[in-house]
């Protein structure tokens, strides 16, 4: 029902405080006030979530030290303690993303420790109708420990806006597999990307100095853009995967099986750390591509939620 058949016709007079005076509700006035209402619901009924984990080594094992979460996130741990490396799958329990909403997921990997860390199901950021969608990713990867961030896909849709932060600090002899996905619309379905807004920044530590810096801008007609030979040759999937520390065997590795790829996959080292791009024409074939990526630069078990 529209807002305004929750007031009083223009020609009604509503009290307020003092001697009993009586003033007139103008449609001006009306018109401010149902923004206003509308302003503080859309407000009120945005999904904020926080999820605080640190993970300590002890012993050749790997366990939870701190689990904090509010509002929408939480996190589980399929093996629990783990002798080798402790999984956790981040769950949304607001089932997506708009405008307006906002996570932030903060992790601290022990020295020794190792962490896996996945979400349960791909990622949807629906359309915004003004306001930002804001990811905020830091973690802090202490000596000897090691962290992957594979998270399933990132689905866009038609007018979206999303605003990434993922901001990594690692000890000199800390180890990182990142990989992160991103796909305009479900294909299969037959949607598309036509406008909308991605901001997209990486930021990565060792040592206390800056290693690796990036950032990923697209704003306006993003199929246009999609569309363009230099930028992705009409695909809607892409990926980008940074590996430290990183070598010339990993490239290699990730070359010999370059027959198998289902759309472009480019990959490069240099100063101890390896990165791959790949680029396909849906998620489907991105996430296969990905898998065999992962795989040949040895980043171990890929979580079982990526199989399904």
């Amino acid at each position: 029902m529209a807002g305004k058949d929750f007031l009083e016709p223009s020609s009604a007079t509503l009290p307020y405080k003092g001697a009993g005076k009586r003033s007139r509700l103008t449609p001006s006035s009306e018109k401010q006030t149902v923004k206003a209402d509308s302003v503080d619901t859309f407000a009120a009924n945005r999904a904020v979530g926080r999820l605080a984990l640190a993970v300590a080594g002890a012993s050749g094992e790997s366990r939870r030290k701190r689990v904090h979460e509010a509002g929408s996130l939480r996190v589980r741990f399929p093996n629990g303690t783990s002798k080798g490396t402790l999984d956790a799958v981040i769950v949304n329990t607001a089932g997506g993303m708009t405008g307006g909403d906002r996570f932030d997921i903060d992790m601290t990997v022990g020295a020794g420790a190792r962490l896996t860390v996945t979400t349960a199901a791909a990622e949807k950021i629906y359309r915004s109708l003004g306001p930002n969608t804001h990811v905020g990713v830091k973690a802090d990867v202490g000596s000897g420990g090691a962290l992957a961030w594979l998270p399933q896909e990132t689905i866009l849709f038609d007018q979206v806006r999303l605003r990434r932060t993922i901001d990594i600090e690692l000890a000199r002899d800390a180890r990182l597999v990142l990989a992160e996905a991103i796909v305009f619309g479900r294909s299969a379905m037959g949607e598309a990307v036509l406008r909308g807004y991605l901001f997209d920044r990486w930021r990565v530590r060792v040592g206390g100095a800056l290693v690796f810096a990036e950032t990923l801008r697209l704003d306006g007609a993003i199929a246009q853009m999609l569309a363009q030979r230099a930028i992705a040759a009409e695909s809607v999937a892409i990926a980008s995967v940074l590996k430290i520390p990183g070598d010339d065997a990993g490239v290699t590795a990730v070359r010999a099986i370059e027959k198998d790829f289902a759309g472009e996959v480019g990959v490069s080292a240099w100063n101890g750390l390896a990165v791959v791009r790949l680029v396909a024409a849906d998620g489907a074939a991105l996430r296969r591509d990905l898998i065999g990526v992962l795989t040949a630069l040895g980043a171990g078990p890929l979580p079982r939620l990526w199989m399904n």
